[in-house]
């Protein structure tokens, strides 16, 4: 059955639509230096929300200290937290001096900043110690809670506890963040006396995270997808990347989990990309209508678009 004028140009606009979001959305995130799909990893619920939550970057040693499970108190947690966190400044400043060597006031400056930084923490810790505490008693309050069997069987005590976690999650998230702020801030004394060269060689000691390359990895995919969809170029491939990528985004909140956030949106796209990827017009007002469709790998990546 021949597909009618109209049908063509519905899967064109509909192709080229979803392609613009998927474009704008992941070149938003290549323009904003601050994006991390930390967030978005941390709020994930249901059975895949530990692979998600996994291999996300800490400041200092958190998940061994202050949110380690334990008799530790508080206070002596937050100390071992800090000297983590200094631990890995003074790490930092070894690998930058093997990489720009510093004279000996160069390396009393720095150390000096150090100690600042170590003290400003001290006082932040301080300011946040009741904080702390209070944090401490309602995660082992909820450790207890997800023990019980009304965790698991109850809709209502499930909410509650997804809420609660995120809750937890998010004041964590905060106090490391603005741990990490100070280490920002002591690696900007750092390389204020040094030159645009030295500055550069001094930046390569701190390794991007794991959780860096793949929001870069996703990000690029996204602007690869989205033009690709736009310019009718591989359609079928890139319809069935772009659905991976929001069967992913789906998956990290189950709607049938309580807590859950709606993810209607993500759905919509999600059939919208199906449908493109199976229907043999998704390419036809595209360039693959244009590609020679005798050739095995078009025919593979854009489907077989019969004229």
């Amino acid at each position: 059955m021949r597909a009618t004028l109209l049908a063509v140009a519905a899967l064109a606009f509909l192709r080229i639509v979803v392609g613009m979001h998927f474009f704008l959305e992941g070149l938003s995130h290549l323009r904003d230096p601050d994006w991390s799909s930390a967030g978005f990893r941390q709020a994930a619920v249901g059975p895949w929300a530990d692979w998600y939550r996994g291999g996300l970057p800490q400041t200092g040693n958190w998940s061994g200290t202050l949110g380690a499970s334990g008799t530790t108190s508080a206070a002596d947690a937050a100390a071992a937290w800090k000297e983590s966190v200094v631990a890995g400044w003074r790490a930092l400043l070894a690998e930058r001096s093997r990489l720009v060597p510093l004279d000996a006031a160069a390396k009393a400056a720095a150390e000096e900043s150090l100690a600042a930084a170590s003290g400003e923490l001290d006082d932040y810790i301080a300011g946040i110690a009741d904080d702390l505490t209070a944090w401490r008693l309602e995660r082992e309050r909820l450790e207890a809670t997800e023990r019980s069997p009304a965790a698991r069987q109850i809709p209502f005590a499930r909410d509650r506890v997804t809420k609660k976690r995120r809750e937890l999650s998010a004041q964590a998230s905060g106090w490391m963040s603005d741990a990490a702020a100070i280490g920002r801030k002591l690696v900007g004394e750092w390389d204020r006396p040094l030159s645009p060269a030295d500055r550069m060689r001094a930046a390569s000691a701190q390794q991007p995270t794991a959780l860096w390359k793949a929001d870069r990895f996703v990000s690029w995919s996204l602007v690869t997808i989205g033009a690709c969809l736009v310019l009718g170029l591989f359609v079928k491939f890139n319809a069935m990347g772009g659905a991976c990528f929001l069967a992913s985004v789906i998956a990290s909140q189950p709607f049938w989990v309580a807590g859950a956030q709606p993810t209607y949106d993500q759905w919509v796209e999600f059939a919208a990309l199906l449908a493109l990827a199976s229907l043999p017009t998704g390419g036809w007002s595209g360039i693959d209508y244009f590609l020679p469709l005798n050739c095995p790998m078009h025919r593979w990546f854009a489907g077989d678009s019969k004229r």
